[in-house]
């Protein structure tokens, strides 16, 4: 090793856009000047559920003032943006509507107030159809948008039939909208020929040129894809911007005139999907001691009208269905069922949080049941260190750091003594009830798609020292640029100020994976790494040769070049070595080792590592109201040897209010005709500042590198933390138990809004009767 690695890495270091961030002047797309004859784009959106078009009269829509172009499914036959290419998601409904604001019809205009004005302005004759609308209807149906997967390992029929302890029951989760504060939108600019750059808020580049060249009939080289920063995304940009993109695109080349979609943000929670609502049916086996001996869980989850990513969403669940804990005998089913609802998407844990749902629920069930406390049920359960250490997907766990976190986290938070108070609290307090949870989370860090896990870079070295970057990953905020600006920075012994990030941009690092999977630092960080060695093994080599010293005697440390006795600027290094022709720019490349997986028998290696967590949540709950307050959190979170501490920071604070806000506050509900009607800010509670914890402390492990060759050992962080919620929402049922003297399991179900919680109180008080 040549280089100084800690100079910019293991260290904080602001956000690259935090401070144009504040002043207002970070540029996004409906930012950016915009060009002499920009159109603008509305969607026409129907109004059924389930219905075939008989006819539809546009007239008053072309006549409108503004109108340059409309166009119809009927326009576009055979285009489809089905990311799996299932084929079942064509840009433009064409004859049949599946979900109450399919889009029928785009409007070209002048200015966006003319689009959308016109867009309203449609005639639709529908006949009705019958119409799916929720897991259960959907159930009866039977209808499934992808093919189930089904996990085994051991015999869980007759391990839950030898137990001396058998629960079953079901426990509901609500879906989630991903509210990010930048709305979809694409900009198209033709340019000559077929060429044609998109600017796309989006985290799949690469999908969306696929998507757009597939629209356009042109090869992939026509399409250009740039995103410099997204406003948000949380897997809600991974496939939902490809309609706007596309007809951007094509609207763009049909009138040769740049084009530019932005949704108004009712229109974009309507026709962009969400995360999966499940109903998990769980039967579990446990002995006196309350360790798990066999369990039987099925998936059912409410997939939308179209296949999108619900196979690996749902996949994923079960994945996640054991948490941080051992079956000895498991099977475990999804169900991804077909509705006439706007098809659900990726959304930060992909399915992950929702198989989390069923390991916490039994370790509830069990501990109500045995009259134990939950946290001593959780940590009898936790995997072990030699044999009980196989997942339900049989593979190995051998980095296991829950049992630690555990361990250290209930002896900073003083749960055991508050929990005591707590009790003592509730004994005497009619109304105001307390509880308190600790809860941990083992998350599998890698695409179970194999193919994803690869990434590449380009790092160019200019003569006077400085270097610009450029990678597959997207930047939504989460910190990622500076993170792999540490990198570079760390391997030529620079600070991270003298790397500049640029545009992510399909014609300059091709074939890209989507920033998702807590995969982003992990494999664009290397494969930048793999880039900037390369030309710093140029470099080393001609110093070497130039000074007539050893390779290993050159090093790169603060800005200079150790050269044998000499200390030189890093910049009069390039000038030298440019001067003397030597290459100083290299593309790099990665690819995830050891990962493999075979769906069909349910067996592999999906994970290349597991990120651990652990939370500990008191709450207070108003029995006569069901409001509730947050009081403190407490969390303990393994990044490895972080890349950036204060980013990694704002992750795990980040990720824990998202997840708690899908437990408790955040509550999507479709009427019996199949229309969202949390489609606004004013209809759907994301928490707000109120709603934060009165104290929240969060630490990062201590002294615990990856173990696998991880960049600089750290691990992902993007999606762990978001399963730190789980806290919150059993701290609440663990105050509603104290209604039954701790004997009950309240059976809360997700999310734990106060109506909900309320109605559990009523249910608790009247079992114990």
């Amino acid at each position: 090793m040549t280089t100084s690695e800690s100079l910019a890495v293991h260290r904080d270091a602001p956000h690259d856009s935090a401070a144009r961030h504040v002043a207002g002047s970070a540029p996004y797309i409906d930012d950016l000047p915009e060009l002499p004859g920009t159109l603008h784009l509305a969607l026409g959106l129907a109004e059924r559920a389930h219905a075939k078009v008989l006819a539809m009269d546009l007239e008053a829509v072309r006549a409108a003032p503004g109108v340059v172009l409309v166009l119809t499914g009927a326009d576009m036959p055979g285009l489809d943006i089905s990311p799996v290419h299932a084929h079942d998601e064509p840009i433009l409904a064409d004859g049949l509507v599946e979900f109450h604001g399919h889009p029928l019809f785009v409007v070209a205009a002048e200015t966006r107030d003319a689009a959308r004005r016109a867009a309203r302005l449609g005639k639709v004759t529908y006949e009705d159809l019958p119409a799916a609308t929720d897991i259960a209807s959907a159930r009866a149906g039977a209808k499934l948008v992808t093919t189930p997967m089904t996990l085994t390992r051991g015999d869980a029929a007759a391990g839950i039939a030898a137990a001396a302890h058998v629960i079953e029951g079901r426990v509901t989760v609500g879906g989630q909208e991903h509210f990010y504060l930048e709305s979809q939108i694409a900009l198209a600019i033709p340019g000559e020929g077929d060429d044609i750059r998109v600017h796309s808020s989006t985290q799949h580049p690469s999908e969306v040129q696929h998507m757009v060249a597939h629209a356009l009939g042109v090869p992939l080289h026509c399409v250009t894809i740039e995103m410099r920063r997204m406003g948000g995304g949380f897997g809600g940009k991974e496939t939902s911007g490809n309609i706007f993109a596309c007809l951007a695109a094509i609207v763009a080349k049909r009138c040769r005139r740049p084009a530019k979609f932005r949704p108004d943000r009712d229109d974009d929670m309507i026709v962009t999907g969400k995360r999966h609502d499940f109903e998990v049916d769980y039967r579990v086996g446990f002995g006196d001691d309350g360790v798990i001996t066999g369990i039987d869980g099925t998936f059912a989850a409410r997939c939308g009208y179209s296949a999108d990513l619900s196979g690996p969403i749902t996949d994923r669940a079960l994945f996640h269905a054991d948490n941080a804990y051992y079956y000895p005998a498991a099977r475990l089913a999804s169900l991804p069922l077909k509705t006439n609802t706007v098809s659900n998407v990726a959304f930060r844990g992909f399915g992950g949080p929702q198989g989390v749902v069923l390991a916490e629920r039994v370790m509830d069930e069990i501990a109500y049941h045995l009259g134990l406390d939950p946290l001593e049920v959780r940590k009898r359960n936790l995997y072990g260190s030699d044999t009980r250490n196989v997942t339900p997907y049989h593979q190995t766990v051998e980095d296991n750091v829950a049992p630690r976190i555990i361990a250290e986290l209930e002896a900073s938070s003083d749960y055991a003594a508050r929990k005591a108070k707590i009790r003592e609290f509730n004994a005497k307090s009619p109304v105001i009830k307390r509880g308190i949870a600790l809860t941990p989370v083992k998350f599998g860090i890698s695409f179970t798609a194999t193919w994803y896990n690869q990434a590449g870079a380009l790092v160019h070295v200019y003569t006077d020292g400085s270097i610009m970057l450029n990678h597959g990953g997207t930047e939504m905020g989460q910190g990622l640029h500076v993170k792999i600006a540490q990198v570079v920075a760390s391997e030529f012994g620079l600070d991270v100020g003298a790397v500049r990030i640029t545009a992510t941009d399909t014609a300059k690092v091709p074939n890209t994976s989507a920033t998702a999977a807590s995969s982003g630092s992990d494999l664009n960080g290397m494969a930048a790494q793999s880039a900037a060695r390369q030309i710093r093994k140029r470099l080393t080599a001609f110093a070497a040769e130039r000074w007539q010293v050893a390779e290993d005697t050159v090093k790169f440390v603060a800005g200079q070049v150790e050269i044998g006795g000499e200390s030189i600027p890093f910049a009069e290094l390039c000038r030298l070595a440019y001067g003397a022709r030597v290459q100083l720019s290299a593309s790099g490349f990665y690819k995830t080792p050891k990962i493999h997986w075979d769906r069909a028998s349910g067996k592999g290696r999906p994970f290349y590592y597991f990120a651990y967590g652990a939370a500990c949540s008191e709450v207070a709950i108003d029995t006569l109201t069901g409001e509730y307050r947050v009081l403190r959190v407490d969390i303990l979170h393994d990044v490895g040897t972080s890349l950036n501490p204060a980013i990694d920071i704002g992750q795990i604070e980040g990720g824990f209010v998202q997840g708690m806000g899908w437990l408790t506050t955040e509550e999507l509900w479709w009427d019996g005709k199949g229309r969202l009607r949390t489609h606004a800010p004013s209809t759907y509670k994301i928490p707000a500042c109120g709603d934060r914890p009165m104290v929240f402390n969060v630490a990062l492990l201590d002294d615990n590198a990856n173990a696998e060759e991880t960049i600089f050992r750290s691990k992902a962080v993007g999606e762990p933390p978001f399963m730190l919620g789980f806290s919150v929402f059993h701290a609440i049922s663990d105050a509603i138990a104290s209604l039954a003297d701790y004997r009950l399991c309240p059976h809360l179900d997700a999310p734990a809004t106060p109506e909900r919680v309320l109605t559990t109180i009523e249910a608790v008080r009247a079992r114990a009767k």
